[in-house]
């Protein structure tokens, strides 16, 4: 089966989180030819939903091995040369909103599944596929994974089909990510004149040495598959239009990029108690976007590894660099890896995929199942 037309009508969906556009159904079209049985799942209502997901099956008894990855899209922003979900064809190479990340992997996907189905191998092959992982993920893969868990449709394995590589297909095979924690913090003082600074309380003073304090701290040194948790400070807000008023509250946010030796909770205590220190009255908010986690190298990344070397040459880094993904979910039903196409152009303008990586990526996808199924 060739991908190229599958990716092609997924990217002319409009899916731009949370909208579905009709992604789900093209796929869920393509996978029922095939023989699958598709559930299609609505969770959520505004302003984060709602979100369409999809899960399919086929076959029985074990292995298990799904298939995970997502239709939804970031939006597509302006200064395209091209129509965004065109899905033209231009000297080689597929450009579209999605084509990297991640429909042309789905594409594959479905490729490598109607081979599988031809060889008529025994075991079931799953299909995990949310419309909120750009997003919030509020009402997407962590709720579907709860709906297949209560009805005993848990893998023994899965791979996810991020873009992971970095300069050439096959580079790079993501067998871990980083946790991630947002933090709010709001510190109130009192409003004077500059002049009488006894009669105010400024809290952009309290709200400095707090963040200094935090940042101050070295949170580790990196593991053997890490590199060092890091805290950021995306955003200060005081918001005062004038020059000689002490202002009555100052906001910031900040983010941590943690790994394995820290839980969020952990690191959100942390950040309660040093603001408390400096402003017992201040507010803190902190949403815990995923946990770390690993899947120790072993059985499934040294299959897809093969896979990757038997089609490229190329033997993977193993790596847990970049942001999160939905194997942070994953990984509390089996063991999870990522393995996708290069992805130097996803959330850019003029998005793109060779055409040449995409086909190979179905055969990559194809000797990982032949490999699982035998």
């Amino acid at each position: 089966m060739d991908p190229l037309p599958l990716a092609q009508a997924l990217i002319r969906c409009p899916s731009v989180t949370p909208a579905d556009a009709g992604a789900i159904g093209v796929l869920a079209d393509a996978l029922t030819a095939l023989g699958f049985h598709c559930t299609r799942l609505t969770f959520g209502g505004p302003p984060d939903g709602p979100v369409e997901n999809l899960f399919a099956t086929i076959g029985s008894g074990s292995p298990h091995f799904a298939f995970a990855g997502h239709t939804d899209v970031v939006p597509a922003g302006s200064g395209w040369s091209v129509d965004p979900f065109a899905a033209e064809v231009r000297d080689g190479l597929l450009v579209g909103r999605g084509a990297a990340d991640m429909k042309s992997a789905l594409a594959a996907m479905v490729a490598a599944a109607a081979g599988h189905v031809a060889r008529g191998r025994p075991g079931t092959l799953s299909f995990i596929v949310t419309g909120d992982e750009e997003g919030p993920a509020t009402f997407g893969t962590d709720r579907l994974l709860d709906w297949m868990q209560a009805r005993g449709h848990v893998p023994d394995q899965c791979l996810v089909g991020e873009p992971t590589s970095v300069r050439a297909l096959g580079d790079v095979v993501k067998i871990g990510r980083r946790g991630s924690l947002n933090a709010w913090i709001t510190v109130n003082g009192a409003q004077g004149h500059v002049a009488y600074p006894d009669r105010a309380d400024n809290p952009v003073r309290r709200l400095i040495a707090i963040l200094a304090e935090l940042q101050a701290r070295r949170l580790d040194a990196g593991t053997d598959w890490f590199s060092p948790s890091n805290l950021e400070v995306t955003d200060l807000a005081v918001g005062n239009p004038a020059t000689n008023v002490i202002p009555p509250v100052a906001h910031a946010r900040l983010n941590i990029r943690f790994n394995d030796r820290h839980r969020g909770a952990e690191l959100a205590g942390w950040i309660e108690e040093v603001v408390a220190s400096h402003a017992p009255s201040a507010e803190v908010r902190v949403r815990i976007s995923g946990e770390a986690f690993l899947t120790e190298p072993g059985p499934l990344s040294a299959l897809v590894c093969d896979a990757v070397a038997a089609e490229t040459g190329i033997t993977p880094q193993l790596s847990t660099s970049g942001g999160t993904s939905d194997a942070r979910f994953i990984r509390r039903l089996c063991p999870v890896v990522e393995f996708g196409l290069p992805g130097q152009t996803m959330h850019k303008l003029d998005e793109t995929a060779a055409v040449a990586d995409i086909e190979g990526l179905a055969r990559i996808y194809a000797g990982v199942l032949a490999r699982v199924f035998g």
